[in-house]
C-alpha cells in the first residue's frame, strides 16, 4: 500500500502526519506500506518513521547521478536520504512534464543502478478508454518503459496500473475494468518475462482510492495493492486502507 502525497504538506505537517499513523497500522503486517512525500520532507518522513515497517520513497528521480541539471534530483541523494522507494511515470509526470516511455526506461534504470525500488507506473487516458485502446496503450507503455528491463532488473520493480481518468477525478474504474488491465499487464508480463515473473510481480491499482472503495478493488486476485493519492494525506483515511 503506498501513498502519494503529490504537491501536499511541509516537513511540520509532515511529522504530524506519522505521529496519528504509525499508531494506527502498528498491527499492519499483512502488506508494505509506502509514503512518498515531497523531495523536502523526505528527511522529516525518514526521521519520522524510523523504528516502523512504513518505507519512505521519492516522487521522481533524475537518471544521471550528478550535473548541471538545475531542479532536478538523483537516485544516489533520494537513496542517501534515508528513503528506499520511488514513484516513475506517474501520469501526472508524463501529462503535465512530458514524461515518456523511453524516460521511464532511463529513470527505472537509474534508481535500481542507486538501490531504490521503483513504482513504474502505466495508464491510459479517459479517450483511449472510450475508444477502447486500454490494452494497446498498456501495450506500448510497457514495451516502451519497462520491456527492456533484464529479467534481474525487471524482478525488483512494482507496476501501478493508474487509469488517468480515474486520478483526482473521484471517478474510479470498477474493480473488474481494474482487474482486466492488471489481468492485460500480467499476460505482457508472462510473454516477456515468463509465467515466473508473471506471478510474483505486484501490479498496484492507483486512481481514487479511498477507504469505501479499497475493499472490492482489494477481493480482485488481480490486484496486489494500491497506490493511494488524496486519500492518503489524512492519517486515519490512509490507515483504513491499509487496513481493508
Amino acid at each position: 500500500m503506498a501513498g502519494n502525497w503529490k504537491m501536499y504538506k511541509t516537513p511540520a505537517q509532515t511529522k504530524d502526519f506519522f505521529a496519528a499513523f504509525l499508531p494506527l497500522v502498528a498491527e499492519a503486517k499483512h502488506c508494505e506500506i509506502a509514503i512518498c512525500p515531497p523531495f523536502v520532507n523526505i528527511a522529516a518522513a525518514v526521521d519520522a518513521a524510523k523504528g516502523s515497517r512504513v518505507g519512505i520513497g521519492a516522487q521522481n528521480l533524475y537518471w544521471k547521478n550528478e550535473g548541471a541539471f538545475t531542479g532536478e534530483i538523483s537516485g544516489p541523494m533520494i537513496k542517501a536520504s534515508g528513503a528506499e522507494w520511488v514513484i516513475i511515470g506517474h501520469s501526472e509526470r508524463r501529462q503535465f512534464f512530458g514524461e515518456t516511455d523511453a524516460t521511464v526506461l532511463e529513470r527505472t534504470k537509474a534508481a535500481l543502478a542507486a538501490g531504490l525500488k521503483p513504482i513504474v507506473c502505466v495508464g491510459e487516458m479517459l479517450a483511449e478508454r472510450e475508444a477502447n485502446q486500454t490494452d494497446v496503450v498498456l501495450t506500448t507503455q510497457f514495451n516502451g518503459g519497462i520491456a527492456s528491463l533484464s529479467t534481474d532488473e525487471f524482478a525488483q520493480i512494482v507496476i501501478a496500473y493508474e487509469p488517468v481518468w480515474a486520478i483526482g477525478t473521484g471517478k474510479v474504474a470498477t474493480p473488474d475494468m481494474a482487474a482486466d488491465a492488471h489481468r492485460t499487464i500480467r499476460g505482457l508480463v508472462n510473454a516477456k518475462y515468463g509465467a515466473d515473473a508473471a506471478s510474483k510481480v505486484r501490479i498496484l491499482y492507483g486512481g481514487s482510492v479511498k477507504p469505501d472503495n479499497v475493499k472490492g478493488l482489494m477481493a480482485q486476485p488481480e490486484i496486489d495493492g494500491a497506490l493511494v493519492g488524496g486519500a492518503s494525506l489524512e492519517a486515519g483515511s490512509f490507515a483504513s486502507i491499509v487496513s481493508f
